[in-house]
């Protein structure tokens, strides 16, 4: 089976940023799977020559190529509708909706144009079917096992947190700093700022806590009266315009953090009782009170802090992996 992957190769196209989400979990899990997977840049292929020149570039490459399966990770409106729709005569599309829960208008206006499309909602599904498609499949993220590991490091960071800049998440660490809890933070934004796959790996295996904070917009009334710009939010989302992202998700980071064997104290989100055993592999925080009770609460006990690490990572290789969500995937559509 021949597979087309098209992604973007680095990351939102910065080279200087390293390589893509895409490149890193998607295209290198399924090279791990079967043997011919390709994957079409093209993102940097649209930002030197274009829009026009993308598409037509795109729709020769699959015809040479003759693949059994194109999959499309989409970021903006790159593609035409046109062309996406002629590229179905050559091969089955496959596009991961991974935001479909906050960017409707997108993701509806984008469906027609696939034989298949993605939700990781767990409700996506039956959402999809009441919209009118018929060409839905529940795949949620996953965790590249191929490349996030158990390494068994020493701890070497009481809590960490891995994520970008967000006022939200800001509010969060300066509570629980207030609080007498300090938290190792890398990321976008932050004072050390982006690193390496590699070292994110290490840190999950490094901390005895991770957290996973959300990065949308919350209500609670201390955090909206902290500052002018969480009430500025707060207020544009009440104007509507364009899609703000103002549900939660399950996302990759709750699955990658349990793949490296780090222990896991994440923000709820509809579905997560799904996919882990709240309490036994995976701890859930409610509020910033509760998040800071149960800091201090799993820092003082070791023993059960590892039995939930250990139970969360058995879970993710069992169930949570991308090589089983891909072979689930090419199962359903046939091929």
């Amino acid at each position: 089976m021949k597979i087309i992957d098209v992604a973007m190769l680095y990351e939102y196209g910065i080279k200087e940023r390293g390589y893509s989400y895409e490149y890193y979990n998607m295209y290198s899990s399924l090279k791990n799977i079967y043997k011919e997977v390709y994957l079409f840049d093209y993102f940097s292929l649209f930002q030197e020559k274009g829009k026009e020149v993308m598409n037509r570039e795109l729709i020769a490459y699959i015809k040479k190529e003759k693949p059994d399966l194109v999959i499309f990770n989409l970021y903006r409106d790159e593609f035409i509708s046109e062309v996406l729709d002629e590229i179905k005569k050559y091969a089955i599309t496959l596009c991961y909706f991974w935001d479909d829960q906050w960017r409707i208008n997108f993701t509806k206006f984008c469906a027609p144009h696939f034989s298949y499309i993605t939700t990781p909602d767990f409700n996506g599904f039956r959402k999809w079917r009441e919209r009118g498609y018929n060409n839905v499949i529940y795949s949620p993220f996953g965790c590249n096992h191929f490349l996030y590991k158990k390494k068994n490091l020493p701890k070497k960071y009481d809590i960490s947190f891995v994520g970008g800049y967000h006022p939200y998440r800001e509010w969060i660490l300066k509570k629980l700093k207030k609080a007498g809890v300090n938290v190792f933070k890398v990321g976008a934004g932050w004072e050390k700022g982006f690193v390496s796959y590699e070292e994110i790996i290490n840190i999950f295996n490094q901390s005895k806590i991770n957290l996973n904070i959300s990065n949308s917009h919350s209500w609670d009334l201390r955090y909206l009266l902290s500052s002018p710009r969480a009430i500025k939010a707060a207020l544009s989302l009440l104007r509507g315009g364009e899609e703000p992202k103002n549900r939660e998700q399950i996302k990759t980071r709750h699955f990658e953090i349990c793949g490296c064997g780090g222990f896991q104290l994440s923000y709820y989100v509809e579905g997560i009782e799904h996919c882990y055993e709240i309490g036994k592999e995976i701890a859930i925080y409610l509020d910033i009170d509760d998040l800071i009770e149960k800091i201090k609460y799993y820092l003082r006990h070791d023993e059960e802090r590892e039995r939930i690490a250990n139970a969360g990572y058995r879970r993710v290789l069992t169930e949570h992996t991308y090589e089983k969500r891909f072979r689930e995937i090419i199962n359903q559509i046939g091929l």
